[in-house]
């Protein structure tokens, strides 16, 4: 079916359950309770979930599949961003134009950089990458800000001359992001009991792009283009020898992993019409570099799971402050409360880069496979249980001769 074999459409529905069903499990607590800030089930995160989700896949296509670490794909999230809200400022308020023509403009900037970056390979290739996004980011605060408005960013404006769109609402404001009518800020809240659970439209469109661009990495992964690039990451110098020129397909899986950032980029200003070039930073690039790593570079469904993760750490594991930990620790008396809070302090608010950093360390010395390994390994002790009980109950069962 849809020419995936079991294993594959089983994964495949697997994450369609989880991004179609995500306003109930990233609610798991009542709005009323103290647990409640755990909770990630509203719009904004939930897109950002899916929306990084989308990037690492793309970088995982390069990474995971070929061997080529870039330090610079930040650069064509940021450009995806652009793209799109000039679209909505001389276009239209639909999204479609704005993410198709982010995912061009990516994909045309990624040739450019790839076809240089690729006549190096190792950390030459990283450190052009990286060279490539640092000027693209200073480009953007400089030479370009008529294109890009500088530090402020590019937003939009009263005055746009949109085409097919009206400038301002009947109100006096700015139109809003729309897919053919249907709006993006659009959200449907559905209580029950205590729990309320939202269903957002831009949460949705996002989720089915996602979803299609998780399809099409399981094709390439299956593909004689993917066990190309697993050869070429294995051993590019043996290919080579055999007569075989390897930077045509490294140039296309850049290309397709740029593409993949100008998508995510294009719904990042579609959900919100703003572009900065903070977007295009190294530290954008960085981060889905840990995403990568830390969900399971190489596997499908890794870059997801690495994705949320680190989304979760930095929107709601960075809230919890001294007043939340005074809550957790006040069963205990008052000298015993202060000093938990004093020493679990560090770790959490602001310092949760700090917990995330441990966790990454831990990851990659005992979980080289990432989350996805560590799931494996739980899989596979449960298995070996069950097989030895199995075992047991057979032997007893079985007279003795």
């Amino acid at each position: 079916m849809l020419g995936l074999n079991k294993k594959d459409l089983s994964l495949l529905l697997v994450v369609t359950f989880l991004a179609l069903c995500a306003p109930f499990i990233l609610n798991p607590f009542p709005s009323d309770s103290s647990l409640a800030q755990f909770n990630a089930g509203y719009p904004d995160l939930m897109q950002r979930f899916v929306i990084f989700g989308i990037f690492a896949i793309g970088f995982n296509i390069l990474f995971g599949l070929t061997g080529y670490l870039s330090f610079g794909h930040a650069a064509f999230l940021g450009v995806g961003s652009y793209s799109a809200v000039w679209m909505f400022k001389l276009l239209s308020m639909n999204v479609l134009p704005a993410i198709v023509l982010s995912v061009i403009v990516a994909g045309l900037f990624s040739v450019v950089i790839g076809y240089v970056s690729l006549r190096r390979s190792g950390i030459y290739f990283s450190i052009l990458t990286l060279a490539f996004a640092q000027m693209s980011f200073n480009l953007a605060y400089s030479v370009l800000t008529p294109i890009t408005n500088g530090e402020t960013g590019l937003q939009l404006t009263l005055d746009d001359p949109r085409i097919l769109g009206v400038s301002r609402t009947e109100s006096g404001g700015i139109p809003v992001t729309n897919l053919f009518g249907l709006d993006m800020r659009d959200t449907y809240e559905m209580v029950v009991g205590p729990w309320a659970f939202q269903f957002n439209n831009g949460y949705y469109l996002c989720a089915i792009l996602m979803l299609i661009s998780f399809y099409l990495a399981i094709r390439i992964f299956r593909s004689p283009f993917g066990m190309m690039l697993r050869a070429i990451k294995s051993n590019n110098t043996r290919m080579t020898y055999t007569g075989l020129n390897a930077r045509p397909y490294t140039l296309a899986a850049f290309v397709i992993s740029g593409m993949y950032a100008g998508l995510a980029g294009g719904l990042l200003a579609s959900m919100d019409p703003l572009a900065g070039a903070e977007r295009m930073q190294w530290t954008a690039s960085g981060e889905v570099v840990l995403m990568t790593i830390l969900g399971g570079a190489g596997t499908l469904i890794g870059p997801v799971l690495g994705a949320g993760f680190i989304k979760y750490f930095e929107n709601i594991f960075s809230k919890i402050n001294d007043g939340v930990l005074h809550t957790w620790f006040g069963f205990m008396p008052d000298g015993l409360e202060d000093l938990m809070v004093t020493l679990v302090h560090p770790f959490v608010g602001k310092g949760w880069g700090l917990t995330l950093g441990l966790m990454f360390m831990l990851v990659v010395i005992f979980l080289p496979g990432g989350l996805v390994e560590g799931g494996q390994r739980i899989a596979a002790l449960f298995r070996r249980k069950k097989s030895g009980d199995d075992a047991d109950k057979s032997t007893q069962s079985t007279p003795a001769e």
